[in-house]
């Protein structure tokens, strides 16, 4: 009887590694296939800007193998928030997924990939006044001199209108 409880405990995970094996992972399970690859560009040591003003410093790191990208956000000045996600492409759902998390005490959870020339992922949370769901959508999109547009819009009305909450423009520390 343990043997079959320890199977069955088992199975997903075994499951899961066999779909993994052959597929966007590599041979070894590992994150090299380029799918994995997308959101690279956003990892880094960044000053960030918006409307020409001071938004705050981020780090993007690769992490866990090539497998994740760890965010670690402070927000500028005394009042500025600090929080963090992590994004991973989900193999299973073929779709890039980020959970976000802040010092506030909100949760985003977003899902989406490639689209275009930006990185877009989506997702719905209670809207702020309890009436409903809100949409949020988050595009991240790579520059020619290296820096990275962040525009993050909201909408109330199921992404009929949306309304900007954030556009940033990311710079490297190192050239800001």
């Amino acid at each position: 009887m343990k043997f079959l409880l320890t199977l069955l405990l088992l199975f997903p995970f075994a499951t899961a590694a066999q779909e993994n094996g052959g597929g966007e992972t590599g041979a070894n399970g590992s994150c090299a296939a380029a799918v994995y690859r997308q959101f690279d560009f956003w990892a880094g040591e960044w000053i960030v800007t918006s409307n020409d003003q001071p938004a705050g410093t981020n780090t993007i790191e690769i992490i866990h193998g090539g497998c994740v990208l760890q965010e670690n956000w402070q927000g500028a000045g005394a009042g500025g928030i600090s929080g963090s996600s992590y994004n991973i492409y989900d193999a299973a759902t073929g779709k890039w997924h980020q959970t976000w998390v802040d010092a506030s005490g909100t949760l985003l959870q977003l899902d989406g990939g490639w689209n275009g020339d930006s990185m877009v992922l989506i997702g719905e949370r209670p809207a702020p006044d309890g009436t409903g769901a809100a949409l949020h959508r988050i595009s991240w999109t790579p520059n020619e001199d290296g820096s990275v547009r962040q525009l993050w819009e909201v909408s109330a009305d199921g992404g009929d209108t949306w309304n900007v909450l954030f556009d940033g423009l990311y710079v490297t520390a190192e050239n800001p």
